[in-house]
């Protein structure tokens, strides 16, 4: 929970955790997981919204001819779930799973639901925490359309260092739209 605290004092300030750690600690689960196992798998219900405690995590689709499409990763202080499933109680479009041994604090849909409704603060911290990820994701769709293979690569490694050596290059790949052996090329390309 330390970790989880500190990143909503981040998002929101300071606040006032006093006699409520063990509070909110009721809303969440802490789970592990071992690398490459699924956390929850497309057309799963009633799956959590996970904070990455430590590890990486990456949401993908499988295409109708069985390639996996990488659509979202997550490492360290990063929520990460298919949120439209989660908020509408349907079944999950994608499935999530860890690109290494991963920790996480889970929250059910009811539990979060509970916390919001109990915990004001709650409520403005993850309101903060979707504004950033809905501004992540249309900056996102403006680099895969506006720019080219190249720039989009390098734009990612730039905003997002940290990925360049814990993510394999098929995933990084497949997230950026384009090839890991064009990848290679531009990493061959930028050491020389």
């Amino acid at each position: 929970m330390s970790l989880l605290k500190k990143h909503v004092e981040s998002v929101v300030g300071k606040a006032d955790w006093s006699g409520k750690s063990l509070e909110y600690s009721a809303f969440f689960e802490l789970k592990m997981f071992k690398k490459k196992e699924l956390l929850m798998s497309a057309g799963e219900r009633n799956f959590p919204l996970f904070f990455v405690s430590s590890g990486c995590l990456h949401m993908y689709f499988e295409s109708e001819k069985g390639s996996k499409q990488t659509v979202q990763m997550a490492i360290e202080n990063w929520w990460l779930t298919d949120v439209m499933a989660f908020v509408k109680n349907r079944s999950a479009d994608f499935s999530i799973q860890a690109v290494t041994p991963v920790t996480v604090l889970c929250i059910s849909k009811e539990n979060y639901d509970r916390l919001l409704e109990t915990y004001s603060d709650w409520n403005h911290y993850f309101r903060k925490v979707f504004e950033i990820a809905y501004g992540a994701s249309l900056l996102r769709m403006k680099y895969q359309y506006a720019y080219t293979k190249e720039e989009r690569y390098r734009y990612f490694i730039a905003q997002y260092p940290e990925f360049e050596q814990r993510v394999p290059q098929y995933l990084l790949a497949s997230f950026l739209g384009i090839t890991p052996e064009y990848i290679s090329e531009l990493r061959a390309k930028i050491r020389s």
